[in-house]
């Protein structure tokens, strides 16, 4: 009986927990549009810089990356490392824009951003679930806390309480 309590509250607590993933998601979402506007006003600069000495962002920085000055190689390689990262955060943006409220959560496992996850979980504030979102996560949170209750006790329920066939051993 003590067991089936203490699954009750595991499972409730990892609903408590699944349930702030919509939110955590929408603020991952903000910092996420953040970013990208942060990423391309620097890539624009630099389109413009190029753009100044006749150059496409490419050639710039290829000319950058075989400048013989350690400085404009590294110049280079972190504007291709900007670009790239702005590219990918865009595809995500994209991604968020077109999934369903559930299927948002792939999208975020699928490409995750470690900077903007940490920023939003530094900054972040739970929230009451009120959205289908919400529910679905925590009864999703619930049973899988439930479950995995279950899981990790079987081993020691097996081991404390055997089964009994109905044969007295004399």
């Amino acid at each position: 009986m003590i067991f089936r309590r203490f699954a009750l509250a595991i499972g409730l607590l990892f609903a408590g927990l699944a349930s702030q993933l919509p939110e955590f998601t929408q603020q991952y979402k903000q910092r996420l549009g953040g970013a990208i506007d942060e990423l391309r006003s620097i890539v624009t600069q630099f389109d413009a810089e190029a753009a100044s000495q006749s150059l496409n962002r490419d050639q710039g920085i290829a000319r950058l990356r075989g400048n013989s000055d350690v400085l404009a190689q590294e110049r280079g390689a972190s504007v291709a490392e900007t670009t790239a990262r702005e590219e990918r955060l865009e595809r995500q943006r994209a991604s968020f824009d077109t999934a369903g409220p559930l299927s948002q959560y792939a999208v975020l496992a699928k490409d995750f951003d470690p900077g903007i996850a940490r920023q939003a979980y530094a900054d972040y504030q739970p929230a009451l679930p009120v959205t289908t979102a919400g529910f679905v996560s925590a009864g999703i949170g619930l049973v899988v806390g439930w479950l995995a209750t279950h899981l990790v006790a079987l081993p020691i329920r097996r081991r404390r309480f055997p089964p009994t066939t109905g044969v007295t051993r004399v």
